[in-house]
C-alpha cells in the first residue's frame, strides 16, 4: 500500500484561513448568476424564443459545454500573462455584461423578435468567455491557500463547494420567482423573464466588487505572501516550481493538426454538430499537448494521466446530472404535479432541490471525510467518485420506476423528483469537489490553472453530451394534451398507425409537437421510462468499471489519496 510521509506532510492548522471565505463569496454571487439564468435558459428559449424543446436542449448543452472550454484559454491566459486575480475581476464582469444582454433579450421578443434572437446568442457567448477566465482561476486558488499535502485542502473543497451551491440557491429561487411567472391556470407571464436575467447580473457585479475590495487582505498563501498575481510577480513559488514548460515545434504542430482532424472526425464522421465537435476535439488535443511537455517526470506524467483517466468517467456524471436544466425542466414543466405543501412551484425551481441538499450535507461529508481519515479508512478519491456515479445512477433508477406505468396525460409527483435529486446531491458530493481538490493535489504548479481547465474540458464533454442525451426526451404530458385539444391522436402519429393530413402536421410544428420517436445511438426512445433508463445505464456501468480500475490509479497517484 502506498503512503504519504507523515514527516513531509505539514500539521494542520485549526479552522481554515481567511481567504477561503472570500474566494467562499465571490464564488457564491457568481453561481448566483450563473445558475439563476441557467434556471430560466430552456424555458425562455421555449416559450420566449419559439424553439423546439430538442432544439433548446442542444443550444443548453453548446452552452454548458463552451463555458468549462473556455477555462483552458482562461487557465493559460493566467497562468502565463494576468494571474488568477486579474481574470478573476476581468471574467466575473464580463459576465455581468452578458446577463445584461439578456435582459436585453427578454425585453425586445415580442417587439423585435429579430433583435431579441441576437442579443440571445451575443449574450451566451459573452457569459462563455467571462466564465472561461472566472472559473479555473477561482478554484486554483483555493488550493494555494494552504501548505502542500495539507490535510484540510478535501474539507476546504467541501465548504468552497457549499458557497457554489448557497449561490445556486439563491440565484435560482430569487431568478426563478422573478422570472419564470406561472399563474395559477397554466398562464406563463413570458415577460417575465427579464427580470429573472437582471438579477443575476446584479448579483454577479456585487461578487466582483466583494472580491475586489478584500483579495489584498485575506487572499494569500500560509507565509502571507499574495496569492494570485502576475506570474511575473508571483513570489509564492517554491524552487521546485518555477520549471518552465518545454514543448517541441512537433509538439505543437502535432496538436494543432489532431485538433483539425478530430474536429471533422466528430463532425463528419460521429455526426456531431460543429460546437460539439470543437468541445470534444479541444479536450482529446489539449490532454495530448500537455502530457509532451518535456520537462514532465515520470512521477508527475503518471499524476496527470490519473487526471485524464477521472476526468473521462466525469464525462458520464455530468453527462446525466445536467439534465436537470433541460429534460428534467421539461418533464417538471410539461407532467409533474408540482403541488408541494400547498405551493405550485414553477418548475424552474423544482432542480432547485439539488442546491438545498447540498448546504444541507456539504459539512456533514466534510467532517465523514475528515472521521474517516483519521481511522485510516478514508477511500481513494477514484473510489470517491465511483460511488459518486453509482448514487447518481440509482437516483435516476427511483424516477425510472415511477413514470413506467404513467399514462401519457397523467402527472408525476414532484416529491419523485426531489427524492432524485437527493441522490444526485449526493453522489455529487462525492464525485465533484473531491475531483477538484485532487486536480489541486496532483497536478504540478506549472500547469496548476491549466490542468484545472482541462479538469473543467470533461465537465464541457458532459454537458455537450447532455444536450445530445435531452434532445431525445419523447414528447410530454401537455403535448399530448395540446394535440387531443387540436383533435389529433398524437399517439397514433408517433406510432405510425394514421397518416397525419397536411393541416394536422402545420399544427403539430406550430404547437412544436414532434411527430416521430427520438433516437439515441440507433435506438428508438418510444416513452420516459425507457429515456430514463439511458441514465442509468450509463453511469451505473461507468461506477464499475472506474472501481475496478482504482487500484491502478492508486499507484499512478504515488502518495496522493
Amino acid at each position: 500500500m502506498d503512503t504519504i510521509n507523515i514527516a513531509e506532510t505539514p500539521s494542520p492548522s485549526k479552522g481554515h484561513p481567511k481567504g477561503l471565505y472570500v474566494l467562499f463569496t465571490t464564488e457564491m454571487w457568481e453561481r448566483f448568476n450563473f445558475y439563476g439564468m441557467r434556471a430560466l435558459l430552456t424555458l425562455f428559449l421555449v416559450n420566449a424564443l419559439a424553439f423546439r424543446e430538442a432544439e433548446a436542449s442542444v443550444i443548453y448543452g453548446g452552452f454548458l459545454g463552451l463555458c468549462y472550454l473556455t477555462p483552458m484559454l482562461g487557465g493559460f491566459i493566467s497562468d502565463r500573462f494576468l494571474g488568477n486575480r486579474n481574470c478573476i475581476l476581468l471574467g466575473g464582469v464580463t459576465m455581468g455584461i452578458g446577463q445584461l444582454f439578456l435582459f436585453l433579450s427578454g425585453s425586445t421578443y415580442d417587439t423585435n423578435f429579430e433583435l431579441s434572437k441576437i442579443a440571445m446568442y451575443v449574450a451566451l457567448g459573452v457569459i462563455i468567455l467571462g466564465n472561461g477566465f472566472f472559473k479555473p482561476n477561482i478554484s486554483s486558488m483555493v488550493g494555494q491557500l494552504y501548505p502542500k499535502g495539507d490535510s484540510r485542502l478535501d474539507a476546504a473543497f467541501t465548504i468552497f463547494y457549499m458557497g457554489i451551491n448557497v449561490g445556486a440557491f439563491l440565484g435560482m429561487n430569487i431568478c426563478s420567482m422573478v422570472g419564470d411567472v406561472v399563474l395559477d391556470n397554466g398562464t406563463r407571464i413570458v415577460t417575465s423573464f427579464k427580470w429573472g436575467f437582471l438579477s443575476a447580473s446584479m448579483a454577479m457585479f456585487l461578487g466582483s466588487l466583494v472580491f475586489y475590495f478584500l483579495k489584498n487582505k485575506y487572499i494569500v498563501s500560509p507565509d502571507g505572501s499574495a496569492v494570485g498575481g502576475k506570474p511575473a510577480l508571483d513570489i509564492t513559488k517554491g524552487a521546485d516550481e518555477v520549471q518552465e514548460a518545454s514543448f517541441s515545434v512537433a509538439s505543437k504542430y502535432g496538436a494543432f493538426a489532431a485538433f483539425f482532424a478530430l474536429v471533422l472526425v466528430f463532425r463528419f464522421v460521429i455526426d456531431q454538430n460543429w460546437i460539439y465537435a470543437f468541445i470534444y476535439a479541444s479536450g482529446l488535443s489539449l490532454a495530448g499537448f500537455i502530457i509532451t511537455d518535456k520537462s514532465l517526470t515520470a512521477v508527475e506524467r503518471d499524476r496527470i494521466l490519473v487526471i485524464y483517466i477521472l476526468g473521462f468517467f466525469v464525462i458520464f456524471f455530468w453527462a446525466c446530472f445536467e439534465q436537470a436544466g433541460s429534460s428534467l425542466t421539461f418533464i417538471a414543466d410539461n407532467q409533474t404535479d408540482r403541488r408541494l405543501f400547498g405551493w405550485n412551484m414553477p418548475p424552474s425551481i423544482v432542480q432547485n432541490a439539488n442546491s438545498l441538499f447540498i448546504m444541507i450535507f456539504a459539512f456533514p461529508f466534510s467532517w465523514l471525510w475528515l472521521r474517516l481519515q483519521r481511522r485510516n479508512l478514508e477511500p481513494i478519491s477514484p473510489v470517491k467518485q465511483s460511488i459518486g456515479l453509482l448514487l447518481l445512477s440509482f437516483g435516476f433508477l427511483i424516477i425510472a420506476f415511477q413514470v413506467k406505468n404513467l399514462g401519457n396525460t397523467e402527472k408525476l409527483a414532484v416529491i419523485w423528483l426531489i427524492v432524485m435529486y437527493l441522490f444526485h446531491t449526493l453522489g455529487e458530493l462525492c464525485l465533484s469537489p473531491i475531483g477538484l481538490s485532487l486536480v489541486s493535489k496532483l497536478a504540478p504548479h506549472r500547469f496548476s490553472s491549466l490542468l484545472m481547465g482541462v479538469w473543467f474540458l470533461a465537465n464541457a464533454a458532459g454537458y455537450a453530451l447532455a444536450g445530445t442525451l435531452g434532445a431525445s426526451i419523447p414528447p410530454t404530458g401537455e403535448k399530448f394534451t395540446a394535440a387531443q385539444e387540436a383533435g389529433i391522436n398524437l399517439q397514433s402519429v408517433l406510432d405510425k398507425t394514421i397518416t397525419p393530413t397536411a393541416a394536422q402536421l402545420a399544427k403539430l410544428k406550430e404547437l412544436r409537437i414532434p411527430t416521430e420517436y427520438p433516437t439515441f445511438a440507433g435506438f428508438t426512445i418510444h416513452n420516459l421510462f425507457e429515456f430514463f433508463m439511458l441514465f442509468v445505464i450509463l453511469p451505473g456501468v461507468a461506477a464499475v468499471l472506474l472501481f475496478l480500475l482504482s487500484g491502478k490509479l492508486r499507484k499512478m497517484m504515488h502518495g496522493i489519496r
